[in-house]
């Protein structure tokens, strides 16, 4: 199993960014997926989640109304799209696969500056 975050990087304040997850080595279709975000000296957190077909979403309330998690089963992708970025999203942003085991990616940076 391997989950390869990207699209991190250096924001301004209500600027987008879109990270994406790219799974292999397991049915990524069968799995739900989810975003996990750790900010220095905090515990992680549950961002947004996703159930394996798609049909379904959750998200921490801090982010409904500005992230959108979607998923493509054919690429075996899963996507986090963040609007109107602040400085309290940034963060190390981290990729996981639910089930027993879970699996988790490397995570890739976010930073927002005010």
């Amino acid at each position: 199993v391997q989950l390869v975050e990207s699209g991190g990087g250096l924001v301004q304040s209500g600027e987008s960014l879109r990270l994406s997850c790219a799974a292999s080595g397991f049915t990524f279709s069968r799995y739900a997926m989810s975003w996990y975000r750790q900010a220095p000296g905090k515990e992680r957190e549950l961002v947004a989640a996703i159930i394996s077909n798609g049909g379904s979403t959750n998200y921490a309330d801090s982010v409904k109304g500005r992230f959108t998690i979607s998923r493509d089963n054919v690429k075996n992708t899963v996507y986090l799209q963040m609007n109107n970025l602040k400085p309290e999203d940034t963060a190390m942003y981290y990729c996981r696969r639910a089930g027993i085991p879970s699996y988790w990616g490397q995570g890739t940076q976010v930073t927002v500056s005010s």
